[in-house]
């Protein structure tokens, strides 16, 4: 494990040749954010500026040394450390998680709102219960759970109007993001798709939403229209499960991007698992397995995106690499190496 002082000794991608890269932050800060080096700001004034990018969470003490000044805990990380990932040259966005295992105030989001920049924007998973089936054979007679998949009412009084109160202008897109839907659905992907396009066409316009499958089935021209009749967007997402992201693109066509900002979200290495990825990357301070083929098409995608038009919103989770701040450090660099010369900006 790398010490909390400094990052290990086989830091990837020339961390380690910068030297004084990242340093310790004034004590005054119950966290601190690392210093960074002016090589660091430079290559965030070469990206576009229609790009934001960020990380699932931020409450990860093994980033001391890559995002914070010194290594605290996580609970501390929770409650105080957004202030300091948000100083970060590169991290123009997070994913707040939590609110997908259990709803959210507006004064939860508001609290999150007050120590970010104007720029800073938030991808706001929606409550699991939207997004999951109730599956109703695995339930014991005294359970009452209520059924709340694509439901609008609920999407709109537990998630949506939450977000918007406490987030205001910092709220990027409110992701709903399914996980893989069993035989009821993959038999018949038409069935999904109508569902979730008349469950899109009752939420409130005004917001970005973004919709995250991780079901090949779907992936139809007619997911695209139940979309972009909501002025909805696609999820990118790179995932074992899911064709990459090009891929994904070339099949949904440029209704599924049409409708304005669009989420990129890099989630997990191809050979892994979820909970092996956890264990094998742990504390998520340096890239364990790179993932060169990932990284070209996300950048691919994210420069075929802005030719569009489109602001982008990429979020890597640490289970892609074995660091999120540094898969996106990495990704960084692929995009200011293959975009045109003199379009940065």
């Amino acid at each position: 494990m790398a010490s909390s002082e400094s990052l290990p000794s086989s830091a990837p991608l020339g961390l380690e040749e910068q030297g004084d890269l990242f340093g310790v932050a004034v004590e005054a800060d119950p966290v601190g954010a690392a210093v960074v080096a002016s090589d660091l700001a430079s290559l965030r004034q070469q990206l576009p500026r229609t790009l934001r990018m960020g990380t699932s969470s931020w409450s990860f003490p093994g980033w001391a040394g890559i995002i914070y000044a010194k290594r605290v805990g996580e609970q501390l990380l929770a409650r105080e450390g957004l202030r300091a990932y948000a100083q970060h040259p590169l991290l123009g966005a997070v994913s707040v998680d939590r609110s997908f295992y259990a709803p959210m105030t507006a004064q939860e989001f508001a609290r999150y709102a007050d120590k970010v920049p104007n720029e800073f924007r938030f991808v706001v998973k929606a409550h699991a219960a939207l997004i999951t089936p109730l599956d109703r054979n695995l339930r014991r007679p005294s359970v009452t759970a209520a059924d709340h998949f694509l439901d609008s009412a609920y999407a709109i009084d537990r998630v949506i109007a939450p977000a918007v109160d406490g987030l205001g202008e910092h709220l990027g897109a409110i992701l709903f993001q399914f996980s893989p839907l069993g035989a009821r659905y993959t038999r018949d992907p038409q069935q999904f798709v109508d569902a979730l396009g008349e469950f899109l066409v009752k939420l409130p316009r005004g917001p970005q939403y973004a919709v995250e499958i991780r079901n090949r089935e779907f992936l139809t021209r007619a997911y695209t229209d139940a979309l972009a009749r909501s002025g909805v967007t696609h999820c990118f997402n790179v995932h074992p499960r899911m064709p990459d992201v090009l891929q994904q693109a070339d099949l949904l066509g440029p209704a599924a991007s049409l409708s304005g900002t669009v989420v990129v979200r890099w989630m997990l290495h191809p050979t892994q698992e979820y909970q092996a990825a956890r264990e094998r990357y742990f504390p998520f301070d340096r890239l364990i397995d790179p993932d060169p083929h990932s990284r070209t098409t996300v950048a691919q995608l994210l420069l075929r995106l802005r030719a569009q038009g489109n602001e982008t919103i990429v979020i890597a989770n640490n289970k892609a690499e074995g660091s999120a701040p540094l898969s996106l450090l990495a990704l960084a660099r692929e995009v200011v190496a293959r975009q045109p010369t003199g379009s940065a900006m």
